[in-house]
């Protein structure tokens, strides 16, 4: 059966094309690219050609902006329980597409199906946290602030924002960014990653589909060309940014530099504790959950466990048996448990970081090397253990499913080689114990916390609060932090004699 492709792409435009390839959004119309240059979406569990992605021209990337300035008045002074109806029909929209989403999202990135409806799922969630904008933009008012004179503030809409968004979750992050801030009254610039860009245009499609004006949101594609023409423009206010810490600081210093707000989302080297009393049933299989779960690939995942005292061996022995027995495969079949990373390039990034490891003196306890299907981009669980906080695999990025065992004696300790790491992105702790759970969530040097919990992904009314080397800028993704991101704040001081 013939991959499914998104619905924008008609026969018509088929035919136009020598090599199809997906439309940009301006002025609420799909458009094909004049581009002569465009990159291949592979289905990574086949390697398999699904469609093909323009890399959108610097005058396509002006088009898009400029179509947003010039929606956004209109959509400014639309009043905003206006603007939530269109964001509640979004929703149910959303609710009755979730499925195709996911199977798109499956098959453009590699994970699992179910992996991929929970993803749909936690998009859908800030939706809903966008529908509740009439209260989210509420101000504050004081009578009498000096002798008939009152004063009140105003969150006022910031005017075009533009998203740039990672492979890894190409239904939630994007569904991270434009519903919060057009909810909000922007204008929204999204360009997905050219390597997961269908279920972007899908996405886009169906809030078109749900009632939003001409231009309030605009869709254009490419790589770094494209990324750069959107953070020089000087109609674009602010970037939202999701990707690697290198991308991340260089977005960060370009988009400052040019007088935009920006909230740069990095990288991450996640630690999970485990103590001697905890549950480990319950802990096992978090700390599986967590390394391996879409492969590795995301900005939550547990990338090094660090069993303390008697819950060393233990642990590491469940966790390698269950490792060994991970069923890597095609992300559609049920009876696959993992799925396969992005590319053939990321698969030989991480398989020369587990060279490094081994080069390094770490003891790899399971080889996820040759243990793969054939035909597309896979790498199966694999376990380090004796890992020293100076090698490269406890401080570098890996972004695969390769998990790092540190041990140490005490949660003093632990928590000690977790900040260490440059990154601040989330930690986890396991144990029973209400003291020691305590002491790790006070000290440990992370935006995001979790109590036996494997992986700590606030919900979309909480922010997505990373620290240090993993995040760039001052207001965070999600809940009311966004709400301030893609608004300014007004005060007014009214005399009336």
């Amino acid at each position: 059966m013939p991959e499914p492709r998104p619905p924008s792409v008609s026969p018509e435009m088929l035919e136009a094309m020598e090599e199809p390839a997906l439309p940009f959004l301006v002025d609420g119309t799909w458009r094909l690219s004049a581009s002569d240059r465009t990159e291949p979406v592979l289905n990574p569990a086949q390697g398999t050609l699904l469609t093909r992605v323009p890399l959108c021209t610097p005058e396509e990337i002006d088009q898009a902006v400029r179509s947003a300035e010039a929606a956004f008045p209109a959509w400014r002074a639309t009043p905003v329980p206006e603007r939530a109806q269109v964001l509640f029909r979004y929703k149910q929209a959303l609710e009755a597409h979730r499925d195709e989403l996911a199977r798109v999202v499956s098959q453009e990135n590699g994970k699992l199906l179910s992996d991929a409806r929970i993803e749909v799922r936690r998009g859908i969630e800030v939706v809903d946290f966008a529908c509740g904008m009439p209260s989210l933009l509420m101000g504050e008012t004081l009578e009498g602030v000096a002798r008939g004179v009152d004063s009140h503030t105003v969150r006022a809409p910031l005017g075009v924002v533009a998203g740039i968004c990672p492979f890894n979750f190409p239904a939630m992050i994007p569904l991270w960014m434009f519903p919060v801030a057009i909810a909000a009254g922007n204008a929204f610039v999204l360009k997905p990653s050219e390597r997961t860009p269908m279920t972007a245009v899908r996405l886009a499609e169906i809030l078109i589909d749900s009632g939003l004006p001409p231009g309030v949101l605009c869709l254009v594609h490419g790589g770094r060309e494209s990324v750069e023409a959107l953070l020089d423009h000087p109609g674009v206010r602010a970037v939202s940014f999701v990707g690697s810490a290198p991308v991340a600081r260089y977005v960060y210093a370009r988009a400052a530099a040019a007088g935009k707000r920006v909230q740069a989302l990095a990288g991450a080297k996640n630690y999970l504790v485990v103590l001697p009393d905890a549950d480990l049933d319950l802990a096992v299989n978090a700390v599986m959950s967590s390394a391996y779960g879409a492969a590795g690939q995301r900005s939550l995942a547990g990338s090094v466990v660090v069993p303390v005292g008697a819950a060393a061996d233990p642990l590491l022995d469940r966790l390698a048996r269950k490792a060994e027995a991970v069923r890597v495969g095609d992300p559609l079949l049920e009876d696959s448990a993992m799925g396969p990373v992005i590319r053939q390039d990321a698969r030989e990034r991480i398989l020369a970081f587990i060279e490094r490891g081994l080069a390094e003196g770490a003891r790899l306890v399971v080889d996820g090397r040759h243990r793969n299907p054939g035909g597309g981009y896979f790498v199966s669980p694999t376990l380090f253990d004796g890992v020293r906080p100076d090698m490269s695999i406890a401080r570098e990025e890996i972004f695969g499913p390769v998990l790092c065992a540190m041990r140490a004696g005490t949660v003093e300790e632990a928590v000690a080689l977790a900040n260490r790491s440059a990154f601040g992105n989330a930690a986890s702790i396991f144990t029973r114990s209400g003291r020691d759970a305590r002491i790790f969530r006070s000290r440990v040097e992370t935006g995001m916390v979790g109590v036996n919990v494997g992986v700590a992904a606030p919900m979309a009314f909480f922010p997505f609060a990373g620290w240090k080397g993993s995040f760039y800028g001052d207001l965070h993704a999600t809940g009311k932090d966004a709400v301030r991101f893609y608004t300014e704040t007004r005060v007014v001081v009214e005399r009336w004699e």
